[in-house]
């Protein structure tokens, strides 16, 4: 018996097409984000197979295991994985080309057949379940989200089902490692293009080391305003360019207890109020005569600063936008200017002509803290202007955030809780350490000395930040212990009883 019914397939087909195209043109839920937290047909064998020898010569490392087996595992947390068969049936090839291939348009999403996603939810290959959830996201909670969520279901094992089906089924394909079928980026530009043809150049570099599977819509638009353009209103997380400062007399509006990140540059000080950082999420900034790019992402707790100057000959200055993307909760950002992703926490370029040189972005330290304590220790210090802020007074990490993350991350290294706060740090050698905030903050109150091979932790301005020999400055950050472990997989952990 097929596992998915309808009537009409061209139904479902239209009603997907009308919550994609809802999904691109709500302005409302963009707001709401902001503060809250987006080829040709196998027609014979012989196709097919150029079509597999192709995907099995592939770089992309969402599909160079897409043809070998994977047997059933058990992880905690998430149960049995379902088991991956060797190769990939041309049949299944066929039918994702159908309803996901290059003759998705805007105007039209009929150029699929009952048969094909019929065949999608009989074949037993969860690979399938990618590009399922990817329409999933932009799908609602109407009939259509129902006759996918059943495709999935089908294919995983889960019993999925409700609100949160879209992130318990990618929470799972993620922690269980589920490879993407053959051509899978070429199925998600087809799917994402529809929401936002923005985001097409994102998806031209073949050679990237993006694990596409991992990208989702964060339910916002992308930001595309050219550089110091940001006074002009947008439908998107608005990032901030050469903002307006005041000094710490004129940043009475900030109540002394609340969060600052602190940041010092060649004896500059300026503090970035977290309410506001929380409404823009990027800033373009200058300070101590360097420029610099702020990204922030609520999701993970993360405020960082990269020097964007000083950089190879005839390469133009990034400038940073939120893409309205997310991978495992941590915000995609890229550069207007050059149309190249970067790695949010890890600073590098990862598609585009700056990823085709290799451009890895310097890090500067970060101290996160409170308001009071850093202009105390900063009297001279520049805090960012209040009207900033827009006329709101956003603080998601006492709200929204409170309760763990609110898009599917997998699974979590199991040393500290997911949203343990942690230092993050590279050592002279390029080793990841995480020490947790609290933790290390007490001992050096105490007394005690908190380090990590040739990494020192030092208090600053009310917070923390890390050193290494000869006291020579380190681009530290804080995080929750989710997000740097998942980009740091390999983190040492600094204990008390270890320091």
């Amino acid at each position: 018996m097929r596992s998915v019914a309808h009537p009409l397939f061209r139904v479902f087909l239209l009603a997907v097409t009308l919550a994609l195209l809802a999904a691109a043109c709500s302005s409302s839920e963009s707001d709401e984000a902001a503060d809250a937290a987006s080829e040709t047909t196998a027609t014979d064998d012989e196709t097919a197979a150029d079509q597999t020898e192709a995907s099995e010569s592939s770089e992309d490392p969402t599909t160079t295991s897409a043809l070998e087996a994977q047997p059933s595992v058990e992880v905690e947390g998430f149960g049995t994985s379902p088991a991956v068969p060797e190769g990939f049936d041309p049949a299944l090839a066929e039918a994702l080309t159908t309803i996901f291939g290059a003759g998705l348009s805007r105007s039209s999403f009929v150029t699929s057949d009952r048969q094909s996603l019929d065949a999608l939810a009989d074949s037993g290959d969860p690979r399938v379940a990618w590009p399922l959830s990817d329409i999933m996201r932009f799908a609602g909670s109407g009939e259509a989200n129902e006759i996918l969520v059943s495709a999935a279901s089908s294919v995983t094992g889960l019993s999925l089902g409700g609100p949160g089906a879209w992130g318990e089924l990618v929470d799972h394909l993620i922690a269980w490692d589920i490879p993407a079928p053959p051509d899978y980026v070429d199925y998600k530009r087809s799917i994402f293009t529809l929401v936002s043809p923005d985001w097409d150049p994102f998806f031209d570099d073949k050679a990237t080391e993006v694990d596409y599977r991992h990208w989702s819509w964060g339910g916002v638009r992308i930001d595309a305003r050219a550089f110091d353009e940001t006074d002009q209103p947008c439908n998107c997380i608005p990032g901030a360019d050469n903002p307006d400062v005041t000094d710490a007399d004129g940043g009475d509006w900030y109540e002394d207890d609340r969060v600052v990140f602190g940041v010092v540059i060649n004896g500059e000080a300026r503090a970035y109020p977290r309410n506001i950082m929380e409404i823009r999420e990027m800033v373009n900034d200058t300070l101590g005569g360097r420029d610099i790019a702020m990204p922030y992402c609520t999701l993970c707790g993360a405020a960082q600063v990269y020097y964007t100057d000083q950089l190879p000959e005839g390469v133009e200055r990034p400038v940073m936008r939120t893409s309205g993307l997310l991978t495992r909760s941590n915000k995609v950002m890229y550069d207007v200017t050059s149309w190249s992703v970067f790695d949010t926490f890890l600073g590098k370029a990862v598609t585009g002509p700056l990823a085709e040189i290799g451009l890895q972005l310097e890090q500067a330290p970060v101290i996160t803290t409170t308001w009071g304590e850093w202009k105390a220790e900063h009297p001279d210090t520049t805090i960012l202007d209040e009207s900033l802020a827009l006329g709101r007074d956003s603080d998601l990490l006492s709200t929204r955030d409170a309760n763990g993350p609110i898009f599917p991350i997998g699974d979590v290294d199991p040393r500290l809780a997911v949203q343990e706060p942690v230092l993050g740090v590279l050592s002279a050698d390029g080793t990841p350490i995480a020490f947790p905030v609290e933790a290390a903050r007490s001992a050096l109150l105490d007394g005690n000395d908190v380090g990590f091979e040739d990494v020192s932790i030092k208090l600053s301005g009310g917070g923390i930040r890390a050193v290494g020999a000869d006291d020579v400055e380190l681009g530290s950050h804080q995080a929750f212990w989710f997000a740097w472990s998942q980009f740091h997989p390999e983190t040492e952990l600094w204990t008390q009883d270890a320091g």
